[in-house]
């Protein structure tokens, strides 16, 4: 059979694949999937008014295409008046899984990464009110600064240190990793519970207190103590 004529055409071109920078190495890490938990900080669901002693772990996606990488601009989305940042501890999965155990779940990372997920707040509480799916707040373009992954062969598997965000050098978020409600091996495991975790696939972890919006021209700082930083300027 003629080779040419054996691969597969489409009608119009295929998205290209997005990916992040590997800190110490030229390869990239390609995204499948971003997932997002919920509330996983006590003090951050407080303050969304919420009781974090009575939620089971819950879950949102972005998509791939909206991450964008440390000091790209953002730019500020439309149909919003409140813009909020969120700054979180960022799990890179290098090896898939569904019903993925407690104990087995930290062979299943990667690495690493300091992210954002940007949020249209006036957006998200008009969906909570209606009962309606979250994405307009949340799954937008560019909604997902992320910086460098880290391998864990580097760092190992940060599980306490400062998780902090400035905007224009005044601290806005600041918390502990070891404040999670719930740790990254649970997550995990309630995740792949729910889908089949896949290499590539991102899991951002939740956000500390003090979420706040932020305005055109102000450049966002966050920091991850073990794991890095992510600069992201809002255009």
């Amino acid at each position: 059979m003629n080779e040419a004529l054996s691969m597969p055409t489409y009608v119009v071109n295929p998205p290209a694949t997005t990916s992040l920078p590997v800190r110490g190495t030229k390869a990239r890490f390609p995204i499948r999937r971003v997932y997002c938990v919920g509330r996983n900080y006590a003090a951050h669901a407080v303050e969304m008014g919420h009781d974090p002693n009575k939620e089971p772990p819950f879950f949102f996606q972005k998509n791939p295409d909206n991450v964008i990488q440390d000091s790209e601009t953002f730019p500020y989305p439309s149909l919003t008046n409140d813009l909020h940042f969120e700054i979180e501890l960022v799990v890179a999965i290098g090896k898939g899984g569904s019903n993925i155990t407690t104990e087995k779940a930290l062979d299943h990372v990667y690495g690493y990464a300091v992210g954002l997920d940007m949020t249209r707040r006036d957006l998200q509480t008009e969906a909570k009110n209606l009962q309606r799916p979250w994405e307009v707040g949340k799954a937008f373009e560019r909604s997902a600064p992320i910086g460098e992954i880290v391998r864990v062969s580097e760092i190992g598997h940060p599980d306490k240190g400062a998780i902090w965000l400035d905007v224009d050098g005044k601290r806005r978020q600041t918390g502990d990793l070891n404040q999670l409600i719930w740790k990254v091996p649970e997550v995990i495991r309630h995740l792949s519970a729910l889908f089949a975790l896949a290499p590539g696939d991102l899991i951002m972890t939740g956000t500390p207190s003090g979420v706040g919006a932020v305005k055109k021209g102000e450049v966002m700082h966050g920091h991850v103590d073990g794991v890095g930083d992510i600069k992201t300027p809002v255009g």
